[in-house]
């Protein structure tokens, strides 16, 4: 648990990363290029897929983001149980 809580907390240090998890629990999936473009067009961010799918990959490893494929597309999930789970730790 200590190496997933310290995954989380990584994640959660950049503020793009935030961004993106934000996006994600407004929706219930977006594909990568939904996520840039919103990413771009409702934040003003300056940033390529590519630059958000090394984010994604961060985010991923934290195990707050799943990735399936959707016929052609990548579709990104966000999962709220590590954080739960770290929170639930604290709080009870």
């Amino acid at each position: 648990m200590d190496e997933n809580k310290d995954a989380i907390f990584k994640a959660l240090g950049d503020s793009t990363r935030r961004l993106i998890l934000d996006e994600l629990s407004e929706r219930n999936e977006l594909t990568l290029y939904e996520l840039t473009a919103r990413l771009i067009m409702k934040h003003d961010l300056s940033i390529s897929r590519q630059a958000i799918a090394k984010h994604l990959s961060v985010l991923e490893d934290a195990e707050l983001v799943i990735s399936r494929r959707k016929g052609k597309y990548r579709v990104i999930i966000f999962n709220n149980e590590p954080l739960k789970n770290l929170l639930k730790r604290w709080i009870e």
